[in-house]
């Protein structure tokens, strides 16, 4: 069942970097989503030292944070065998 909840106008800048979080996940796996999260959040601070790379840093560094943060946090789906009957 598929439910249609809008979202703020507000929000939506922030609902759309969430979406693009679990889209990376979905397409790379938890583990080199991590990974990757580490790597972006390492390249913001870099590009931040610098004032006007600062512009780029700082939503890198806060899309690695999210990436890191989702994938070591997010459900994963699991599949019980109490369903299937064992001969």
């Amino acid at each position: 069942m598929e439910t249609n909840r809008r979202v703020p106008l507000l929000l939506w800048p922030f609902y759309a970097l969430m979406q693009l979080v679990i889209w990376i996940l979905k397409m790379t796996g938890r583990l080199l989503g991590f990974i990757l999260g580490i790597v972006l959040v390492v390249l913001g601070v870099l590009l931040s030292m610098t004032l006007i790379g600062a512009i780029f840093g700082v939503p890198l560094a806060i899309l690695g944070v999210m990436l890191a943060f989702k994938s070591l946090f997010s459900r994963q789906k699991t599949f019980s065998n109490s369903d299937n009957q064992t001969v």
